[in-house]
């Protein structure tokens, strides 16, 4: 199983985006694939330590434990990652 991790804050306009683009992503994968992924989300403002690492680069991505980016997410990117691990 991948995870596809999308740190959020209230109100992201580039965080609504983001999900968009991880959902519009893992929709396109062939079904093998796209059954192995999985979205978590995690709020910043739930967490102080993710507070102070990412407040200002929201929304931030990782799969599994590697970053992918910050800000905006590049679809080309996230489906060489996602796919490379399928």
């Amino acid at each position: 199983m991948t995870t596809v991790t999308l740190i959020t804050k209230v109100d992201c306009h580039l965080c609504e985006v983001a999900r968009e683009v991880i959902e519009a992503v893992v929709a396109e994968l062939p079904d093998a694939a796209a059954d192995e992924v999985s979205l978590e989300e995690l709020p910043i403002e739930s967490d102080p330590r993710l507070q102070e690492r990412w407040w200002d680069k929201v929304p931030v991505v990782f799969v599994d434990d590697d970053l992918l980016g910050h800000w905006r997410i590049a679809p080309d990117r996230l489906r060489e990652a996602l796919l490379a691990r399928a």
